[in-house]
């Protein structure tokens, strides 16, 4: 035999040995997990018990199952770290505890058992995490979803949830998820966006910051569109905030996200079926409802069904400054969205009659968009004017200037620029007191591709 085919023998045989002490190790944490889990039994849920105390009863459990595995040899360093990895499985999220403690990872997304990507300033990245199996991520996604009281299993295999932080959640198993378990998580700031971190993030400038706080404190209804993953929630969080002190504001969300600042704000969340099939309350229940309490401002999370009838009838009855998001490619596509939601309510109303409620309840479609860079920026604001004929006029008041290309590293240059048009809802804010510097609106060229 040669020497190369030595070396090469050599080579596989260090392999499958490797491979052989993974799979070891795997079992070995697979048994140690069900000793632990079955050892304390409901003492894992007790609520009395603070988190130090429970973290100590895990981790002598730990010890106490792993001195009984005398099959196993493990360095000093080996039996830490695979001890720290069951507790993780035990008291927190497995695997992915790291990447929600992370501060840059604002998105983890998990492929299957053996495939964990993230998020980091806008760029997907694929880590080397895993999961044992497919049971091992099975248990994680039961045990997130169990938190908020919901259910996960093969007749209800996908489920929004959401963690006690109050980033989204969104899970499919078997038999859905093909190669799965899937599991999305879209992370919330611990410290609330700030319309400063918006500016400094460039997703807009403090011109068109300004224009906006005004049009919330003025009472525009404002709809903020987008694609998914755009940063439509963390806007309307923002522009919540600019809203006063001394008004009453009703929040409607599938999973409770927004962090408002104000001190008189009440949260309302929509629930699913229960097990039996019944007890469940949609959006457009709980949007109805708020009609009922008496608020000053009502906030939609999301409008993506026939709720959005529901939010225009509220718009054009008195609820002046309510906020709300819809999933679309630009301020027009926005218009179609709602209308063919509106459809969704089982209403049987005409076209133009849907048309003339959403021109009257609307005031300012605010387009934020990913770019491809990353970044998540602010792409118009639309400025709903009215009808003509049986079409809704709209005017940019702002725009994208994406003409002024790209720097060495691929990061847009382009700004917000004002088109030169004085919107008309400048007369509304007058009548609140509130006035709009001409130079807001001042034309400005935009650079040609």
């Amino acid at each position: 035999m040669s020497l190369a085919d030595r070396v090469k023998a050599a080579k596989e045989a260090d392999s499958t040995i490797d491979n052989q002490r993974e799979e070891t190790r795997r079992e070995l944490r697979r048994k140690l997990h069900y000793k632990v889990v079955e050892g304390l039994g409901p003492s894992l849920y007790d609520r009395q018990m603070s988190d130090a105390e429970l973290k100590l009863r895990v981790m002598e459990m730990l010890e106490w199952a792993l001195d009984q595995e005398q099959s196993v040899a493990l360095s000093r360093t080996d039996r830490l770290t695979l001890l720290q990895e069951i507790a993780d499985d035990v008291l927190g999220y497995g695997p992915i505890d790291p990447f929600l403690s992370d501060p840059e990872v604002t998105e983890v997304m998990v492929n299957g058992p053996h495939s964990v990507w993230v998020e980091r300033h806008g760029r997907l990245t694929r880590t080397d995490t895993r999961f044992v199996d497919a049971t091992h991520l099975e248990r994680i996604i039961e045990k997130i979803v169990g938190q908020v009281g919901r259910r996960i299993d093969e007749s209800n295999p996908m489920v929004d949830a959401r963690l006690p932080d109050g980033s989204r959640v969104n899970a499919v198993i078997h038999p859905l998820a093909i190669g799965g378990p899937f599991l999305t998580i879209r992370k919330f700031a611990v410290d609330p966006f700030t319309i400063d971190d918006l500016i400094a993030n460039d997703t807009l400038n403090e011109q068109v910051a300004g224009l906006l706080r005004r049009c919330v404190r003025g009472r525009l209804n404002i709809v903020v569109s987008g694609a998914t993953g755009s940063g439509k929630t963390t806007f309307l969080n923002v522009l919540s905030n600019f809203i006063p002190e001394d008004e009453r504001i009703v929040t409607v969300e599938d999973a409770a996200e927004l962090q408002l600042s104000q001190i008189h704000v009440l949260t309302m969340e929509s629930r699913p079926a229960n097990i039996e099939g019944t007890g469940r309350v949609t959006i457009r229940d709980l949007v109805r409802n708020t009609l009922r309490m008496r608020p000053d401002r009502i906030i939609v999370g999301e409008v993506r069904g026939g709720e959005s009838l529901d939010m225009l009838q509220a718009m054009n009855t008195g609820h002046d400054g309510s906020l709300t998001t819809v999933h679309s490619n630009s301020p027009r596509d926005t218009l179609a969205r709602i209308e063919t939601m509106v459809l969704m309510a089982g209403m049987d109303l005409p076209i133009r009659a849907i048309r003339e409620q959403v021109a009257s309840a609307l005031d300012l479609i605010v387009h934020v968009h990913r770019l491809r860079d990353g970044t998540r920026r602010v792409t118009h604001v639309t400025e709903v004017v009215g009808m003509e004929g049986d079409i809704i006029t709209l005017q940019d008041i702002m725009l994208f200037d994406y003409g002024m290309g790209v720097d060495e590293n691929g990061k847009y240059l382009g700004r917000l620029k004002a088109t030169g048009i004085r919107p008309a809802f400048s007369e509304h804010l007058e009548n609140f007191g509130i006035k709009l510097a001409p130079e807001l609106f001042a034309p400005e060229p935009f650079a040609v591709r």
